[in-house]
């Protein structure tokens, strides 16, 4: 599949059955991330992979009690070291998260983007140290759900060619 069927299939997917994520597919899924560019080379990022039911279910709690994340396999949750990367390490951090998140598409499961959440319970849960900080989580698990697209603007509506305002010549 290529990369844009992988982008085209990707949901939020809030709704999870009852299985596992492969041992071998978490390793796929977190490669993904480790390869995302980052400024500088600098990669300021962790990743904790949540699989106990306990912990999932606090992270759950912690995120706006958003109770369907704890019902995956397992919870991904992206940190990052602002000392390592001081302007640059929140948004490298996103995009790793993106690479893993389309990792996991792509092997068949599914994952729900999760910013809200507290920070301070999160890390004291799962036991972060207070200089690192916690960019983004998400479930990741085989779909109990297949949503349809969501609705996205047309290419004519968000590009402009050489300077703002000006329509594209390349769009038919």
């Amino acid at each position: 599949m290529s990369a844009l069927e992988v982008m085209k299939r990707r949901r939020s997917i809030r709704a999870y059955k009852p299985e596992p994520v492969r041992d071998e597919d978490l390793v796929k899924i977190l490669e993904a991330a480790r390869l995302a560019p980052s400024a500088g080379n600098r990669q300021p990022w962790y990743f904790i992979v949540v699989r106990d039911p306990d912990l999932k279910r606090r992270v759950a709690e912690a995120s706006a009690r958003q109770m369907f994340i704890a019902d995956a396999g397992a919870i991904i949750v992206a940190v990052s070291d602002p000392t390592a990367s001081p302007r640059w390490h929140d948004k490298d951090v996103m995009i790793a998260m993106e690479h893993l998140i389309l990792a996991a598409t792509e092997l068949g499961y599914g994952t729900c983007w999760i910013g809200a959440f507290n920070e301070e319970e999160l890390k004291r849960i799962l036991g972060i140290p207070a200089q690192y900080r916690i960019v983004a989580l998400t479930p990741v698990g085989v779909p109990a759900e297949s949503p349809p697209p969501r609705p996205r603007k047309a290419l004519g509506e968000i590009v402009f060619e050489d300077r703002w305002g000006n329509k594209p010549t390349f769009l038919k």
